[in-house]
């Protein structure tokens, strides 16, 4: 329990610390692809703790390396940079300044919490055994900068043998984790639909074919997919976010284009779903005499934790935050995320650190323009990813 309590406390001493790299991080959001500044502040940190980085990765990205004095095992943190194109509407000092972009997912806390981490890590590198590598990941919220990293080359020289990642999560009171065994989330694939009919007057629909009541028609018929194609136990989700059509009202449209998303929970229900979705489209069309195509874009793979490596985060809480705080989730999340790319290329463990505070209003979910964090679990981030690395490169 000492080396616990002691964890604990070093990362309750730099909270103030942390705090302000966080804020500094909400004020200053930026988004996927455009982290420029948030790049170069954690730059600015690592050149301060005096900690070896490498840039030019995922473009935005950053690399940086704790070099342990005694040999061992490789081990990598990862945090995402991007923030959301949300206006900031919380009422905080630190709330976001710039207009129509806010961390609305909890990033600028990943990223101090991984900072926080590097700070005290930076400090036992006469006694760590082995290597601690820091992916600051960009593009986590659009074009997966996850697999960019990886294809830059942040898993080799030296080969990282296992990966830990965290998310805050509103839902889960500050102070407690929620780890998950097995499939973690879901894959998610994106859909555009476009469906083709013939123009024509509004007064003489017969003589048209009528592009928005077909569309109405495959938005409906994909709902069955769920309920009549897929095992009640099983999760899928298909859902049409956009639909445009038409030019005004006394035309009959001629076309439609339609996207959306599908989640799955494992391939062979993914590939069940791909194909009923085309042939719903598809033959829907034709059978009220128009025709329809179906893209099926290929979104982030599904996440599976390593048995192994969440057991190392389930000691650590249980640890640092006692039994009690520590929750094993029964249900994976059919949200995407980006860390599955990490989870394919290495053992690794992702898991959500609870934010939340209801007596303080802290009840917001992620993507919504209120969310914020209980700051107090920057401390307890910090001493659960301290204690995993410890715990990872001394077996």
């Amino acid at each position: 329990m000492k080396k616990y309590n002691e964890i604990l406390a070093g990362a309750q001493d730099i909270r103030d610390w942390t705090v302000k790299v966080r804020r500094d991080f909400h004020m200053n959001p930026e988004l996927s692809g455009k982290e420029f500044r948030t790049r170069d502040k954690v730059i600015e940190y690592l050149k301060d703790m005096g900690i070896e980085y490498k840039t030019g990765i995922a473009d935005t990205g950053v690399l940086g390396i704790i070099r342990g004095k005694q040999s061992g095992k490789t081990v990598a943190l990862r945090a995402d940079m991007d923030a959301l194109p949300i206006q900031d509407k919380k009422d905080a000092v630190y709330k976001s300044r710039i207009d129509g972009k806010m961390h609305a997912c909890g990033h600028d806390a990943h990223t101090a919490v991984l900072l926080g981490t590097a700070k005290i890590l930076k400090g036992m590198e006469t006694n760590l055994h082995g290597n601690v590598k820091l992916f600051f990941q960009p593009a986590e919220e659009t074009v997966g900068g996850a697999e960019r990293m990886i294809k830059d080359g942040v898993m080799e020289n030296p080969k990282v043998d296992a990966v830990f990642g965290l998310h805050v999560s509103p839902e889960i009171d500050v102070g407690k984790i929620g780890i998950k065994y097995g499939q973690t989330n879901a894959y998610t694939d994106s859909l555009e639909i476009t469906v083709y009919g013939k123009d024509g007057h509004a007064a003489r629909p017969h003589e048209g074919i009528d592009a928005i009541v077909i569309a109405g028609q495959i938005v409906i018929a994909l709902q069955s997919i769920v309920s009549r194609n897929i095992d009640p136990v099983n999760s899928v989700v298909v859902t049409i976010g956009t639909i445009n059509g038409g030019t005004r009202c006394n035309i009959i449209a001629d076309r439609v284009k339609m996207t959306g998303t599908m989640r799955t929970l494992d391939p062979e229900t993914r590939e069940l779903v791909i194909r009923r979705i085309k042939a719903i489209v598809t033959q829907t069309a034709e059978a009220m005499g128009g025709k329809a195509q179906c893209t099926v874009k290929d979104g982030y793979p599904a996440l599976v934790n390593t048995d192994e490596i969440i057991d190392i985060v389930r000691d650590s809480g249980e640890g640092i935050l006692g039994a009690d705080n520590v929750t094993v989730l029964k249900v994976p999340r059919l949200g995407g995320e980006d860390f599955a790319y990490f989870a394919k290329a290495a053992p690794s463990a992702f898991y959500r650190l609870g934010c939340g505070n209801a007596e303080r209003g802290i009840i917001h979910g992620a993507h919504t323009c209120l969310f914020d964090i209980d700051e107090d679990c920057l401390v307890f981030g910090t001493a659960l990813q301290v204690q995993n690395v410890l715990t990872f490169l001394s077996r």
